[in-house]
C-alpha cells in the first residue's frame, strides 16, 4: 500500500523550517523572481501566488527596493490537517538597484499570482550617439593640383628639429 502522507518527511520538513529561520519568516526563496532587460527597462516578475494584493508592499529607500508581502491560509474550524505543504507568513526580498535607474517612474502591476515591476533606465544611463565636430577645416586643406582635397603636410616639433647626423 502507497502512501501518500509520510509522517517522517514532514518531522524533517518542520525541524528544518524551524532550526532555518526560527519558525516565523519564511527565506526569500520563496519569491522566485526573474529579471531581464527589456529596451530602456528593467523588468522584474515576482511569484507571489495567492497573496492578497492589499497585502504588497513595495519601498524604496537610496538605491534598495524592498518587496513585502504576505500569504495566509484560511483554515476551518475543527479541521485536522492531513498535510500542510503550502507556505504561509509574511514575506520579504531586497534588490539592489545600481544608479542608473531612474527610482521615480517605477511602476508595478499584480496579475495572476505575478507581481511585475518596471524599472525604467536612466537618461543619463541610455546608450547615446555622440556627434565629431571638425574645426578649423579651411586650415587643415589645401588644394592639388588633381582636384581632389588633400592634407596640407605638418612638421611635428621632432620633425623641424631634427637634423642629420656626422
Amino acid at each position: 500500500m502507497a502512501l501518500t502522507f509520510d509522517p517522517f518527511r514532514e518531522m524533517d520538513r518542520m525541524a528544518a523550517r524551524l532550526l532555518t529561520s526560527g519558525g516565523t519568516e519564511r527565506s526569500s526563496s520563496w519569491m522566485p523572481m526573474d529579471l531581464y532587460r527589456a529596451g530602456d527597462h528593467y523588468i522584474v516578475n515576482v511569484d507571489l501566488p495567492g497573496v492578497d494584493p492589499g497585502s504588497i508592499d513595495l519601498d524604496v529607500d537610496a538605491n534598495t527596493l524592498t518587496i513585502q508581502a504576505e500569504r495566509t491560509i484560511g483554515s476551518a474550524d475543527g479541521a485536522q490537517w492531513l498535510a500542510q505543504e503550502r507556505p504561509a507568513g509574511r514575506y520579504m526580498r531586497q534588490l539592489g538597484l545600481g544608479s542608473d535607474v531612474d527610482l521615480e517612474r517605477i511602476e508595478a502591476s499584480y496579475e495572476h499570482g505575478v507581481l511585475m515591476l518596471t524599472i525604467p533606465v536612466a537618461e543619463r544611463a541610455k546608450p547615446r550617439k555622440i556627434t565629431v565636430e571638425q574645426r578649423d577645416r579651411q586650415s587643415q586643406i589645401s588644394a592639388g593640383g588633381s582636384g581632389e582635397n588633400q592634407a596640407a603636410p605638418s612638421q611635428t616639433p621632432a620633425a623641424a628639429g631634427s637634423s642629420t647626423e656626422s
